[in-house]
């Protein structure tokens, strides 16, 4: 059985309890702090468990020539990336603003901290778990800071090799041991045939004592709703109010009507996929005593008859007979009186 553990207040992950669905918002807001506040509502309107940002302290995310770069991307927001991600960056006042909208809605709020001070920051306003994005993965400083702060951590996985994620759980186990890895791969939009969902039986294999969720960045819900059949704790996807909006990510993202529909299938999927034991239930019992087939006899068997297999036939029979799998049991026994051709073979004749 997997690890289980409290991810949030009340909201317990891995096992047999429910996929737990993240709403990544991103900077799918635009820079809006009211459009952010439509898609928190959005998120829980869906049925989603969590909706998530991303928060950064550029200058302890970026060096200098990097925010100094141009950026003449149809997507950007300013002549340079650091104008484009300044636009985008809500301030400490407003993530605090949307975390008590958040709560005021009744949804889970977090985010991923791209920063070490992004996390001290995050760390300070109370989220319940932190985010570790693909491209801090392998930022072992980081992890080892992040972890020691206690929270619970959820770690995607994108870019990385299986070497490297064995670190990062040797590296996360030693400080912290309620985290999850997700299986991620990060491109925008992901084509079908670079998902590789067969990773996550293979992450649990490699870490067997944590649950094992999935980041997708693919168009339509198919693949995770697939994710879940395979035994995924927790999904994280992209969401926004409209695809055709300026942003790198929106193409990549679930519009409203796609969350929820997803939602409503991975809540389908975790009830069909129900437990390990088979055995016929209770459902079933009007279609077997209709059609369930038993023993009969194949000629007349006279009393004192010593069974013998070419006796006795399968058929759909009433009354319903000795059930068809126990026909060869029934060999060697004696008949305790006349049984007619085509007569049910009863345990009380036997």
């Amino acid at each position: 059985m997997p690890l289980v553990f409290e991810l949030c207040p009340g909201r317990m992950v891995g096992g047999d309890h429910p996929c737990f669905i993240i709403a990544e918002i991103g900077q799918n807001h635009q820079g809006d702090i009211e459009i952010a506040k439509k898609m928190i509502k959005m998120a829980k309107d869906c049925g989603a468990d969590c909706a998530k940002f991303q928060k950064s302290e550029l200058e302890y995310k970026f060096n200098k020539r990097a925010l100094e770069r141009p950026y003449t991307s149809k997507h950007s927001w300013g002549k340079t990336y650091g104008e484009h991600k300044r636009h985008l960056e809500f301030s400490h006042e407003q993530y605090r603003e949307l975390q008590k909208y958040a709560e005021k809605v009744g949804i889970i709020f977090t985010a991923s901290g791209m920063d070490e001070m992004a996390v001290e920051f995050l760390h300070e306003i109370n989220v319940p778990f932190f985010k570790v994005a693909s491209l801090d993965t392998n930022n072992f400083p980081y992890l080892e800071k992040t972890a020691k702060k206690g929270r619970p951590m959820v770690v995607s996985s994108g870019m990385q090799s299986m070497e490297t994620m064995r670190q990062v759980y040797k590296t996360v186990k030693a400080h912290n041991k309620n985290f999850a890895i997700l299986q991620c791969t990060s491109a925008y939009p992901l084509e079908p045939e670079h998902v590789n969902l067969r990773v996550i039986t293979e992450y649990q294999k490699e870490f067997p004592d944590i649950p094992i969720g999935y980041s997708g960045h693919e168009s339509g819900i198919n693949i995770s709703v697939a994710a879940v059949a395979l035994g995924a704790k927790i999904i994280e996807r992209h969401v926004t109010l409209d695809k055709t909006w300026k942003g790198s990510d929106h193409s990549a993202s679930l519009e409203p009507s796609e969350l929820s529909e997803l939602v409503h299938s991975i809540r389908l999927v975790e009830r069909a996929l129900g437990n390990s034991l088979k055995q016929m239930l209770p459902c079933e019992k009007p279609c077997h005593d209709k059609l369930g087939k038993s023993v009969v006899a194949k000629v007349k068997i006279p009393k004192g008859t010593v069974l013998t297999l070419d006796m006795l036939a399968v058929k759909v029979a009433e009354p319903i007979g000795v059930k068809a799998e126990d026909i060869f049991q029934l060999v060697g026994k004696t008949v305790m009186k006349d049984v007619e051709e085509d007569e049910s073979v009863t345990p009380d004749l036997v």
